[in-house]
């Protein structure tokens, strides 16, 4: 049932059965959502392979702890994206760029690790930054819903092969999520000065607010938007800089400068939101802080069960010698391997730059609850307009 179809339904049923049908339309107003399918645009945050089927594939021990095996995730388990699929009833999602062993009946993954949301003007074996940025994604979005929707119709009868495809009218129903935007300020910081930052900053959320634009344009009403998170607690800030001056820092050992750039980042963003609601009339848009929820767990990380937030689980890290998760190299003459750590479940950071499953898994539940999203709603209802 659309939004307008459930205001019009509360409104007979306050006319017919009067005040004592108050809880009845309020049941009926807060009934969740029947998302038939997820489609998600970002970076490694929420890439589920697309990085992996594009170029080296990520290696062991990432994936192990819920999928026992590499499964194109930058994380020893599940991603954010993932609880999100949970939590409204839908199957992990397919990377787009994976070419086997794929389903997209239920949505698809266009997120790759290393993306920005403006295009990038050096290549990915520089610094790691993917090709596929946001603008990309959605044309590869739009490629996906014009294409499937021939194969679908080609596919009439052919049931085993319209059942790993979207049915062309479910585009209209989904769920759009988007995570991305810590890539480019991490761009930001390597090249430009704080000043030239804060004047890129509004063509960044610009660019983001575009390719929801571009979504909505083809049918996408539901969006849920992720801000970015606290960049400067990221642990491998702190893989070559030992001994920080003062006031580098912030309360919670992270790097201060980095922090209040994400700060401002998501300001302009949340700002951008409210605009696009009014741009859009028939749009559901939710704006997520993330960051929010995950300054919280580094600053609440005892209390919570997890240890040090700035220490790495997975990869050797000693002095300044660093061999990154998964990978090996010569440490004074020996091999070394990147491995995990033996209680991932407690960390918070995996690699370093990425967030454990356990880390993912809270965030999720301090989120997907609507307690930091506005409007404050549940994910499961993220199709109503407020």
């Amino acid at each position: 049932m659309g939004l307008w179809r459930k205001i019009l339904v509360g409104f007979l049923v306050l006319c017919v059965l009067g005040v004592g049908g108050e809880e009845e339309a309020a049941a009926a107003a807060s009934a969740s959502c029947s998302f038939p399918a997820l489609y998600n645009f970002g970076d490694s945050n929420s890439d589920t392979g697309g990085i992996s089927a594009a170029f080296e594939p990520i290696p062991a021990p990432y994936g192990e702890a819920f999928f026992h095996k590499p499964s194109g995730r930058d994380c020893d388990g599940r991603l954010i994206v993932d609880f999100i699929a949970e939590r409204i009833g839908l199957p992990y999602l397919s990377a787009y760029l994976n070419s086997l062993g794929t389903n997209y009946r239920h949505g698809a993954n266009f997120a790759t690790g290393g993306s920005t949301i403006r295009r990038p003007n050096e290549t990915i074996y520089e610094y790691g930054i993917s090709p596929f940025s946001l603008d990309m994604q959605v044309v590869q979005f739009n490629q996906f819903k014009a294409r499937s929707r021939v194969l679908y119709e080609q596919a009439a009868k052919t049931p085993s092969e319209r059942s790993k495809l979207p049915n062309p009218e479910e585009f209209s129903k989904a769920l759009y999520t988007f995570d991305i935007g810590q890539n480019d300020l991490s761009v930001g910081f390597r090249k430009l000065s704080s000043e030239q930052q804060l004047a890129a900053l509004p063509d960044i959320v610009n660019q983001l607010a575009k390719a929801v634009q571009n979504i909505y344009q083809q049918g996408g009403r539901a969006f849920w938007i992720h801000n970015t998170g606290p960049i400067g607690c990221l642990p491998v800030n702190f893989f070559y800089n030992h001994n920080p001056p003062p006031g580098y820092l912030d309360q919670y050992g992270c790097v201060k400068t980095q922090n209040e750039m994400a700060v401002e980042f998501n300001k302009q963003l949340k700002d951008r939101v409210i605009k696009l609601r009014a741009e859009l009339p028939e749009a559901a848009i939710t704006y997520v802080d993330v960051y929010a929820a995950k300054i919280g767990m580094i600053g609440n990380a005892k209390t919570q069960g997890f240890s040090d937030p700035l220490k790495v689980c997975c990869g050797y890290h000693v002095n300044y010698d660093h061999v990154w998760c998964g990978t090996k190299a010569l440490v004074n003459g020996s091999a070394v391997f990147g491995a995990s750590c033996e209680s991932p479940s407690t960390s918070i950071s995996w690699d370093g730059v990425h967030y454990s499953q356990a880390a993912n898994q809270w965030v999720a539940n301090h989120i997907l609850n609507g307690s930091l999203t506005d409007p404050p709603i549940p994910i499961t209802q993220a199709c109503q307009r407020h």
